[in-house]
């Protein structure tokens, strides 16, 4: 019922920049929070950041001062900007999104995943 479009990873170097989009389609009322996760090799899937429908945000410590969440509504679209990043930041990163679809029912969906990888 609710479709979750990633893109934006990519391989980029220790101190580089990316940009992560999540976009939503599908039968949404409204929109809760939205948050991005990041699963790395052999390690649990942790809470990158998220932002709920105010638009406040919340950050794991490891990426605070270097990631930045925001979202658009009107496109039921979250980003994610990574700054400054490192090596310890390569992980499979996955959207996640709350709501109330039109049937009056809640979902709790994930993006597919995209890889990002920082390598020199």
């Amino acid at each position: 019922q609710v479709q979750l479009v990633e893109s934006g990873g990519g391989l980029v170097q220790p101190g580089g920049s990316l940009r992560l989009s999540c976009a939503g389609s599908g039968s949404i009322l409204s929109i809760n929070a939205m948050g991005w996760y990041r699963q790395a090799p052999g390690k649990q899937r942790e809470l990158v950041a998220d932002i709920t429908s105010g638009s406040r945000t919340n950050y794991a410590d490891s990426v605070k001062g270097r990631f930045t969440i925001s979202r658009d509504n009107a496109k039921n679209t979250v980003y994610l900007q990574m700054s400054s990043l490192k090596p310890e930041d390569t992980a499979v990163y996955y959207c996640n999104v709350r709501g109330l679809l039109r049937i009056m029912v809640p979902f709790n969906s994930w993006g597919q995943g995209t890889q990002v990888t920082v390598s020199s």
